[in-house]
């Protein structure tokens, strides 16, 4: 038998994704998930930008991009992905009915947690819809695109202002920065993307990575962590 709010559809809708929370047999349901681009200078160097603070863009993935399976299957299409190692803020309850930009001072009050993310890109495609003046999303909203750890929420972390931002592929070092670099503050991440969209409860926001971004293989195993926040280890299939 169909239920009644199943019947309102032509099929039944999608579940509602939902992040592991640590400490917490429930979980923390996902809405948008909303990436700052080129928010450390020294990646911004890397990437060939003036890392000075211009405003802050920003891109989408998608939520069912959330990857929690500590396995990144090497997308088809491609033979340039890269990883992005980045600290993750979650927007909690307190903005339901929020309408208009957040004031920046106030920002933290609506961040709910935070977790360690990858935001893996496909470069190639990535640097062709650059060059030709298209949208990011063949590049960086692809299945599996964002794997994810667990949320820790803020009253066991606090609101990290500082703190090592780091990655491994196979043991060795290739990323490593400190959330004190970031170009834009997450005050102030919150402050400018709420000008352009409406956020609410649910929203996750990829915070930016630090320079020694490059390519993986499979059978690679990358080993993400955000000092004070967590860790996330996925292998390359």
């Amino acid at each position: 038998m169909v239920s009644d709010a199943v019947s309102d559809y032509i099929f039944a809708p999608p579940e509602p994704v939902g992040l592991p929370v640590r400490g917490d047999a429930r979980r923390f349901p996902v809405r948008r998930v909303y990436c700052v681009g080129r928010n450390y200078a020294a990646h911004a160097r890397e990437m060939g930008h003036d890392p000075d603070r211009e405003p802050p863009f920003f891109f989408q993935k998608n939520p069912d991009d959330l990857n929690l399976s500590g396995r990144f299957a090497y997308p088809a299409l491609s033979k340039d992905v890269h990883f992005e190692i980045e600290l993750v803020a979650a927007l909690g309850p307190s903005l339901a009915g929020h309408m208009g930009p957040v004031d920046k001072d106030k920002a933290l009050e609506h961040v709910w947690g935070y977790a360690v993310g990858l935001d893996m890109t496909r470069r190639d495609l990535q640097g062709a819809a650059k060059k030709a003046g298209r949208p990011w999303e063949v590049g960086k909203a692809f299945a599996g695109s964002a794997p994810i750890g667990p949320l820790a929420p803020v009253f066991e972390t606090g609101h990290p202002e500082r703190g090592a931002v780091t990655l491994d592929v196979n043991g060795a070092r290739r990323q490593e920065g400190n959330l004190s670099e970031l170009i834009w503050s997450l005050p102030e991440i919150i402050g400018h993307l709420s000008a352009l969209f409406p956020l609410a409860p649910g929203d996750l926001i990829f915070t930016g990575t630090p320079s020694g971004v490059g390519p993986v293989a499979p059978g690679d195993v990358m080993f993400g962590a955000v000092e004070g926040v967590g860790s996330l280890e996925v292998q390359v299939v």
